[in-house]
């Protein structure tokens, strides 16, 4: 069938074109009107195309201007002055005929494919249909949609079978805020967005699948980051039968090297990957999510100011950083970094000193260091003439959360990550268990994770002291994977959730389905979920999610767009059987 808007696309015609009449449809992305003779840019997803239009064509200009959607009939020819920053720059259509598919009433928002405009991000996603329309942004949607083909490629050439699972579920405490959904069928009772397919997975399981997967709708009612979507994400989630923590990463190890391959030039770490315990990396890192294209290293140096009579490092976790050929930078350098850690940190102070040719320390908080202190100190870190060394001393969870963010600050200050390359590593050996806020021992990471010493574990062991079987990929500073092997024993599952709190009652009632399933032979299983969103964002280089996402919420978790969330009326809430505190609302 031909197609009546175009026989070719704006980015296809090269100079072996010439002479042939052509039809091209698309949008107007520039109008240079010389008098006798209009230059159209013709874009459409492909590319963009000149169109030449004379005193001779019979054309009305007064419907066409930017933006606006033409079909154009036209004898390609050579151009004259050739534009080498585009595919068709080596030629241009002579317009015989042009028609105005659609006209562009309104005058922009805001210009399309402008390059060094700042728009204000909510105006852009008011009009999200018109910033999509960008180069940058379109070809990052793009880039998603051959991620996912790829991914699923992956996951078919390991023989996994693609299952979908409800959206409408059951509430279960999984570590953030349930989305609910009324009923209009049963009053009082509701329907919660699954925050990630877990029970359901391993429900498979129990089923007899072998190997599962799909790319799953997630929603969590979370704090929006550059870093996370508000509401829901997307991820790639997988499980597996019958396997171990091994298996599941020689699975990641083939998986997450191919499909980024398959979507960038750089270059990118092969398995198998690096693995760092959890204590490890957060002394080591500040961190449980590290940028290992980041050379700096944080070391411990508490036990060598014990019994100092400097106030700021008294009785406090000391933790300091070296940072090599800073012989010239100004005072102010040191001072820019003192003022982030206090007003950014929340930090007490960032405490420094630099070492001279002599391996002398001077500046900062030299004078408060003794010979032996800094002897030991010089031992323990490796100093070199020329370094600085930067300190941070509080309580211990604070002093390594403050040293890890100075870490990725003077990482980015000093030049100093490996350029062009994804390096992946895992992230082992998860406590199983947390204090919370209010000093209870609760669930550090997946609820449902298998305890490494197995039941045993659970009876003979503080709480605080077990390890799970958990673990993430972690790429270039972002956490883009996380998985477990999974609790399959009813007898660990009760004693798991009776440590965090739950009694029996609580486990059937909450997980009844999943509770039930463990007394008919589950296979011993294991898997993890890939963030899609994110591993998008890692491949078009961007630094914010939103700018991989079609049709994003804004900061505030709302979708400026469709104007969500938004009032509904009395009748709706009636036939859910919800009435509004409308007096609490309004405070």
């Amino acid at each position: 069938m031909v197609n009546k808007y175009r026989t070719h696309s704006c980015g296809e015609l090269r100079i072996t074109d010439v002479n042939n009449e052509v039809r091209l449809a698309g949008f107007v992305q520039t109008i240079r009107n010389l008098g006798k003779m209009v230059f159209i840019d013709l874009r459409d997803e492909k590319g963009i195309t000149q169109i030449v239009i004379s005193e001779e064509t019979a054309c009305e200009m007064k419907d066409i201007a930017k933006e606006c959607t033409l079909t154009v009939l036209g004898t390609v020819v050579e151009r004259t002055s050739k534009n080498d920053k585009i595919l068709t720059g080596d030629i241009e259509i002579v317009a015989k005929e042009i028609t105005v598919l659609g006209k562009c009433r309104n005058a922009l928002p805001f210009e399309i494919n402008v390059e060094g405009q700042n728009v204000r991000e909510d105006l852009r996603l008011e009009y999200r249909f018109l910033d999509l329309r960008n180069e940058t942004i379109h070809k990052n949607i793009l880039l998603r949609s051959k991620i996912l083909k790829d991914f699923r490629t992956a996951m078919d050439e390991l023989e996994f079978t693609e299952i979908q699972t409800p959206i409408l579920a059951n509430s279960s405490p999984e570590g953030a805020r349930d989305f609910l959904v009324p009923s209009r069928l049963h009053p009082g009772e509701f329907y919660a967005l699954p925050q990630a397919p877990q029970q359901f997975k391993q429900l498979l399981m129990v089923s007899g699948f072998n190997k599962y997967y799909q790319i799953a709708p997630c929603f969590r009612d979370e704090d929006p980051r550059a870093d996370r979507s508000p509401g829901e994400f997307y991820q790639l989630d997988f499980e597996t039968s019958f396997t171990t923590q091994e298996d599941v990463f020689n699975i990641i190890e083939t998986v997450l090297p191919k499909v980024f391959k398959e979507n960038t030039n750089w270059k990118v770490d092969e398995g198998p990957f690096i693995r760092i315990p959890y204590k490890e990396a957060m002394e080591k890192y500040g961190s449980d999510k590290p940028d290992l294209r980041n050379p700096l290293i944080i070391s411990d140096l508490t036990d060598i100011f014990e019994g100092t009579e400097f106030n700021a490092f008294k009785n406090k976790t000391v933790k300091a950083i070296c940072t090599e050929n800073m012989e010239d930078k100004p005072r102010k350098f040191f001072d820019n970094m003192s003022a982030y850690a206090v007003d950014e940190l929340e930090a007490k102070g960032l405490a420094w000193v630099k070492v001279d040719s002599e391996y002398n320390l001077n500046g900062g908080i030299s004078k408060f260091i003794d010979d032996d202190r800094k002897a030991k100190l010089f031992e323990r870190m490796n100093i070199k003439p020329g370094s600085a060394i930067y300190f941070v001393a509080d309580e211990y969870d604070k002093a390594v959360k403050i040293a890890g963010a100075i870490r990725i600050k003077l990482g980015n200050e000093l030049d100093l990550l490996e350029k062009d390359v994804y390096k992946f590593c895992f992230i082992v050996d998860f406590p199983m268990y947390e204090l919370s806020d209010e000093g209870t021992i609760d669930f550090n990471h997946n609820p449902f994770s298998m305890p490494q010493g197995g039941l045993e574990a659970l009876e003979t062991k503080n709480p605080l002291d077990i390890y799970a079987y958990q673990y993430d990929a972690v790429c270039n500073g972002y956490e883009i994977l996380s998985g477990a092997v999974r609790n399959h024993d009813q007898d660990i599952m009760i004693k798991a959730f009776e440590i965090a709190g739950y009694t029996v009652e609580d486990v059937k009632g909450k997980f009844g389905a999943l509770f039930n399933a463990f007394s008919y032979g589950t296979p011993p299983h294991a898997g993890a979920a890939a963030g899609i969103d994110r591993i998008v964002m890692l491949l078009a280089k961007e630094d914010n999610i939103r700018e991989v996402i079609a049709f994003p919420k804004n900061k505030k978790a709302r979708d400026l767009l469709m104007n969500a969330p938004s009032k509904v009326f009395d009748k709706q809430l009636e036939e859910v059987h919800i009435k509004l505190d409308l007096e609490n609302i309004d405070k």
